[in-house]
């Protein structure tokens, strides 16, 4: 049908109308907080290029835990940042670690929150790399057992769901081996299976104090020209037994989660990274964009993608406009 008969517009004009035929409608069910924790008491420090974000001591999270229940926000992400570091990474696997003591008073308290652990090593190691280091170079293969170690010690703290970000080869493999022979066959994996060597994780790695004392992660961490090996590191994550995949970061990514989403039949995950948050902030403290909409937009634009499971530090914020009716079709549950 042509104009006159046919006119796009008709089905734009009213609020009810635009929401009758949205393709695309968020919920809450969707959003993970990722938080920073550090040891120690009575510490809740803001993080000077994450506005609004903090590094709490797991006595102040609890308090956190429940401004996050009150607004329906039902999945987190941990990070451990330790007050030692050496160069085996061992505050990562300590039973009695940052994160192994935290999830245990977390599940205690919030038993049906879902809980998931970052399983890397660069908050741990005194160099700031993500594995085992020799002279100037990160070795792949000695990195794994100590992947393996910190999942399965985050498990037996009652972890639901344990996520490898290293990015080395095979350690997907190496912790549901690990898992799967001691006992915990019934956790899944989240694998940050396509993440990038980004100029956008810069706020992160303050915030977590990982950034490399020398070098960079770029000889394991992906060069953001491809899109094709993303799909085969992706393909090789589902291989090794990851149950749930990940393209990191988000926004400069669409096309990545895109085309993953096309390609495997599986869940993908979208984090909306450090940068990519500050850079909203920052516009939005000027005066240049208008928050509440522009984080929508954002967001709106991973699941449009193809994420079904989005990472951000705007999920509390986000909750909180919900309640206040401030965003009219970021629902509690799916649209069916």
């Amino acid at each position: 049908m042509k104009f006159p008969f046919f006119r796009s517009r008709r089905m734009r004009q009213t609020e009810g109308l635009r929401k009758l035929v949205r393709e695309t409608v968020l919920s809450l069910d969707q959003l993970i907080m990722p938080y920073f924790l550090v040891e120690g008491t009575q510490i809740k420090t803001e993080i000077e290029s994450m506005p609004g974000q903090f590094r709490f001591s797991i006595d102040r999270f609890l308090g956190e835990l429940e401004e996050l229940e009150e607004l329906g926000i039902e999945h987190i992400l941990l990070f451990g940042i330790p007050s030692r570091k050496d160069d085996h990474a061992s505050g990562a696997y300590d039973a009695n670690g940052v994160i192994q003591k935290s999830v245990q008073e977390i599940k205690k308290r919030f038993p049906n929150l879902t809980v998931i652990t970052d399983v890397c090593l660069c908050e741990y190691m005194s160099h700031g790399h993500c594995g085992v280091v020799e002279g100037s170079h990160v070795l792949n293969d000695a990195t794994l057992p100590l992947l393996a170690k910190t999942a399965l010690s985050h498990a037996e703290a009652g972890v639901d769901m344990v996520a490898p970000s290293d990015m080395m080869d095979g350690r997907i493999q190496a912790v549901r081996k690990a898992l799967d022979s001691n006992g915990f066959s019934h956790t899944p994996v989240l694998s940050y299976a396509a993440k990038y060597a980004s100029s956008f994780y810069g706020p992160f790695r303050d915030a977590a104090q990982s950034r490399p004392q020398f070098g960079d992660r770029k000889s394991y961490q992906m060069d953001h020209a491809n899109v094709n090996e993303a799909l085969r590191e992706i393909e090789m994550d589902i291989e090794e037994g990851a149950d749930l995949v990940m393209v990191k970061p988000a926004l400069a990514y669409l096309d990545v989660i895109r085309a993953a989403k096309v390609k495997f039949n599986t869940p993908i995950a979208a984090y909306n990274v450090s940068g990519e948050y500050a850079m909203v902030k920052a516009a939005c403290a000027m005066g240049y964009l208008d928050e509440r909409k522009a984080v929508q937009e954002i967001l709106t634009s991973f699941a449009r993608a193809g994420a079904s499971v989005i990472l951000t530090y705007h999920a509390k914020e986000v909750a909180q406009w919900a309640k206040e009716a401030g965003t009219p079709f970021l629902v509690k549950s799916y649209k069916v």
